[in-house]
């Protein structure tokens, strides 16, 4: 099996068909000025030195070069040995809340992105459990269903805005539902829902759905984002402040009391995100403590790099470019 560990440095690979693309521009500006003082082929024989091809094979090699050394920075591996690594986890699902209040800028940079730090962040702590994303605002959608591969939770992650739910709205119960659907119907324990919100405008069926998950086994922490002071909310389609009918700054506040009876009722608890490392360690903390099930599977515990020889031929090319003259320097002397 062979695969890239740095799979997204392949995108700098499309930088060689714009080179090429400049390139030959170049050659055609070049050609178009030679016509405009006269005879092309005699005026390329009088180049003195100029050797015809030289400066195409040059742009070869180092184009050649160039992709090497983008494929090594990639680094391609090779699964080496395997093993049966009996691994031990639950199923974690994280609901996060895109409604556009999480535009508030209560904390820095905005609500949306410390949660979007959070949850990396607890995607670094978190080991052998499978991990979903449901993102919800005036409807809910699962993002990512239950997977090991952080990586792909994280890339998602990245892409997360409040473009993604157009309705309005903070339908926290529709998300519990969501989560409790994407959840093995055959157990009754080792589920986590965590519900990062700022808990404003919920509807009044949240409570009910996450007594109904807790009954299933499920464990409902939620994050609280922002301050109970609040703060005004940016509005990306006027690229101001977003004002109410009668003109004034609508004013978003941490509904710190909803979240809290929203943690009680799914037998878990409830933090205000101030520090992220400090939360990410709580909840981690709490879902390691959990009682755990079984995920045995074949991994691959160690892989060959090749980096190095798409490196060796990189420089090697970029050697032979730098190597190979312009000109014939023997008909400039003989000329001189």
């Amino acid at each position: 099996m062979m695969r890239f560990q740095h799979i997204s440095h392949l995108f700098a690979l499309g930088l060689v068909p714009v080179l090429v693309v400049l390139f030959i521009w170049l050659l055609y500006w070049r050609r178009e000025k030679i016509k405009k003082l006269g005879d092309e082929q005699l005026i390329q024989n009088q180049l003195m030195g100029r050797i015809p091809g030289r400066a195409t094979l040059k742009f070869v090699l180092y184009s050649l070069a160039l992709t090497c050394i983008i494929i090594g920075w990639a680094n391609l591996q090779k699964a080496g040995k395997t093993a049966k690594v009996q691994r031990r986890g639950i199923d974690v699902i994280v609901a996060l809340d895109v409604s556009k209040s999480m535009l508030a800028t209560d904390i820095q940079p905005d609500r949306l992105t410390r949660a979007k730090q959070l949850v990396a962040r607890m995607m670094d702590k978190l080991q052998n459990d499978r991990v979903a994303l449901i993102v919800f605002a005036g409807r809910a959608y699962l993002q990512v269903p239950l997977t090991v591969d952080y990586s792909a939770m994280k890339m998602m992650l990245q892409n997360v805005t409040p473009d993604m739910v157009p309705t309005q709205g903070t339908v926290i119960g529709e998300a519990v539902e969501m989560a409790m659907n994407s959840f093995s119907q055959k157990e009754r324990k080792y589920k986590s829902l965590i519900i990062i919100s700022d808990g404003e405008d919920h509807d009044e069926n949240a409570i009910a759905k996450i007594k109904e998950a807790a009954e299933t086994g499920v464990v409902v922490y939620t994050v609280g984002v922002g301050s109970p002071q609040g703060s005004s909310i940016y509005d990306p389609a006027t690229k101001g402040v977003k004002m109410d009918e009668n003109g004034n700054p609508v004013i978003s506040k941490l509904n710190e009391e909803a979240l809290q009876m929203m943690a009680a009722a799914g037998h878990g608890t409830y933090s205000q995100l101030r520090n992220t490392e400090d939360v990410a360690d709580r909840i981690a903390g709490s879902i390691d403590d959990m009682e755990q099930k079984n995920l045995g599977a074949d991994v691959y515990t160690d892989y060959n790099s090749y980096f190095q020889y798409f490196l060796l031929a990189g420089f090697v090319l970029l050697l032979i470019e730098w190597l190979i003259p312009n000109t014939n320097m023997k008909m400039k002397t003989k000329n001189a």
